[in-house]
């Protein structure tokens, strides 16, 4: 894009950035559709029982998905490095359309008995094949397609579109239930929003194919590409992959918290109605996807640091506060407060964190270096949130859940402290101005 004229060129970047922003909406809106109308399909894979242990098993297969991310991560990010990050985001898509093709089309226990939930695992095993490709690969493209000063900015709109997603699916849910029964929710309906996620998969494979590739990835030279995308040349870079753990543990944790679980949990504890629930859910989040570009830019001037320090003190200081009210509450409208208090905090965390991990790395192993160690840290600690919160709740000690959550922010405040501002020591500033030679 270097003889375009700047106009053309930031029509250019904000072009690309749309595409590969809309992608991972659609691929995020298919992985919440999974967590969004679980309340409605658990019952139809697993045997009757009472509704905890439903959501339960629901919940565990919820996290079997997020452990296949890092191998997702590894094997795309490897792609993503040596073919190109068009190639990998195109792929990436693909694979989450078949697994949502998959839930949509699979019979119910009482139809197949114990292959409905076998297929269940099977086709989130895919979605978390995909999701784990798409993150580190999207968060490297986003990165490298925007302009210098406005990094942050234009990365923040991974979080913008994966909370999208999530707001797609909550808005799905929104109309089937202004439509459908409850019957027919937990029979048929459920399976709507899945057939949804798979034509918009197939959508956006088409957009992606019209994608511009990094110039980055381009320029990279012969030499550095035969030595892309492995573990060998990832590991020579430790202290970027802890960091990328350490900024990865708290935030991933409050995040699904905060997303994923607490419509849970403002159904099964607080004892909120399901579409209350469901709104406070969709507009909370409209709320946080509006205050994600606001923060990235933000941290262009003040640098990313700050942020990251801000979401650490913070969410050690209130998560148990915050639950501990929400327990009390009967009103919705505390309710909402309390969830967007916590989603204020967060924001400190997901509107920042594609870029500060994609400055960590040179480019011939961006992809993996931002993926992989994130998924692998995702995988242990993000997907198993809302498993460990149901299951201190089936034992009777619900509000341990909230300790645990604060314990891990603050975890991560200690890295957060300790690292330096990544907007100054950017490899991929470095590698623009040929400071840097791979």
């Amino acid at each position: 894009m270097a003889q375009l004229s700047e106009r053309e060129k930031s029509r250019r970047i904000t072009s690309n950035i749309f595409k590969g922003s809309l992608g991972n909406l659609i691929e995020w809106y298919d992985w919440y559709a999974y967590a969004a109308f679980a309340v409605y399909f658990s019952s139809q894979f697993f045997p009757k029982g009472d509704p905890t242990s439903q959501l339960l098993n629901t919940a565990a297969v919820f996290a079997i998905g997020f452990l296949m991310r890092p191998i997702g991560s590894l094997l795309l990010g490897r792609y993503a490095d040596r073919h190109g990050r068009r190639a990998a985001l195109t792929l990436s898509v693909t694979i989450m359309a078949g697994g949502s093709l998959v839930i949509a089309c699979t019979p119910g226990y009482e139809t197949i008995g114990v292959f409905a939930p076998i297929i269940l695992v099977l086709a989130r095993l895919l979605q978390g094949l995909s999701l784990g490709g798409e993150y580190g690969t999207s968060a490297t493209y986003l990165s490298e397609m925007a302009d210098k000063g406005r990094r942050g900015f234009y990365s923040s709109f991974q979080y913008v579109t994966l909370i999208s997603g999530q707001l797609v699916a909550l808005g799905v849910q929104i109309i089937l239930q202004q439509i459908l029964s409850e019957d027919a929710m937990h029979t048929w309906g459920w399976r709507i929003p899945f057939v949804i996620g798979a034509l918009g998969a197939l959508a956006v494979l088409w957009l992606r194919r019209s994608m511009d590739e990094s110039d980055q990835f381009e320029k990279m030279g012969t030499k550095s590409r035969d030595k892309a995308g492995t573990l060998k040349e990832l590991m020579k870079h430790p202290k970027a992959v802890m960091a990328v753990v350490g900024l990865t543990l708290g935030g991933t944790i409050a995040f699904n918290t905060y997303t994923t679980y607490l419509q849970k949990f403002m159904v099964n504890t607080v004892g909120l109605p399901k579409e209350e629930v469901s709104w406070i859910n969709f507009v909370a989040l409209l709320i946080f996807v509006i205050l994600q570009p606001i923060a990235g830019a933000l941290s262009d001037r003040i640098g990313r640091r700050p942020l990251l320090i801000g979401f650490g003190v913070l969410g050690t200081l209130f998560t148990v506060p915050l639950f501990l009210l929400m327990e009390q509450t009967k009103s919705p409208y505390m309710a909402f407060l309390l969830m967007l208090i916590g989603l204020i905090i967060v924001t400190g965390y997901t509107s920042i964190n594609a870029i500060v991990k994609a400055e960590l790395f040179p480019t011939e192993i961006r992809a993996l270096g931002v993926g992989f160690p994130y998924g692998v840290t995702v995988a242990i600690f993000g997907g198993t949130a809302e498993f460990i919160a149901l299951w201190f709740k089936s034992i009777g000690v619900e509000s341990l859940f909230y300790y645990y959550v604060a314990a891990c922010v603050a975890l991560s405040l200690v890295v957060y402290w300790r690292m330096g501002e990544s907007s100054k020591t950017s490899k991929i500033e470095a590698e623009l101005e040929g400071k840097h030679t791979a």
